[in-house]
């Protein structure tokens, strides 16, 4: 079974950064994507960005690019998601999940492990 524990949520103004993390349980960590995706209320959980196994590949959605960095330590068993340029819009619980097989997957059924979770909310 693997678990994910995100962290580094919290309150934010608009225009300043934030750090997302997310450990991972179990050995097999470095052969999966990794990626993020976000609920706001009364909304649909959307994909935010992932990455590769290695690392080597990442993808975003278009309303965080250039603002947001998906990066992994796989020493660590460990992803992160750098946030910069926060705007209000951006508010939401982030989750971290594991891919289901190898490639670079933006649907939510490519994904079967998922965290908890993580409140962002940035002000104005």
């Amino acid at each position: 079974q693997v678990q994910l524990v995100e962290s580094g949520g919290g309150l934010a103004q608009a225009g300043d950064s934030l750090r997302l993390s997310c450990a991972a349980s179990g050995r097999t960590f470095s052969i999966y994507p990794m990626g993020w995706f976000r609920q706001a209320p009364g909304k649909e959980r959307e994909f935010v960005a992932v990455i590769s196994g290695n690392g080597g590949s990442t993808d975003y959605t278009d309303s965080v690019k250039g603002r947001f960095t998906i990066s992994r330590d796989n020493a660590k068993n460990t992803v992160y998601l750098q946030m910069d340029s926060l705007k209000p819009e951006d508010t939401a619980v982030y989750y971290c999940a594991r891919g289901v097989r190898l490639g670079m997957p933006t649907l939510r059924s490519a994904y079967n492990y998922w965290g908890q979770g993580t409140q962002v909310t940035v002000s104005t």
